[in-house]
């Protein structure tokens, strides 16, 4: 059971990495920095 767990566990944290390295790449980084700067920015009443 514990071998299965540690299969499991490597097997999400690869896909994990994966995706991120695949958004990164694709430029889904900045993406997300621009929107999260422009709703900050209409929270605290600059925008």
């Amino acid at each position: 059971m514990e071998k299965r767990r540690r299969i499991l566990q490597a097997v999400l944290l690869t896909g994990a990495c994966a995706m991120i390295a695949y958004g990164l790449v694709s430029g889904e980084g900045l993406i997300v920095l621009h929107k999260a700067v422009r709703i900050c920015m209409e929270c605290i009443g600059l925008g």
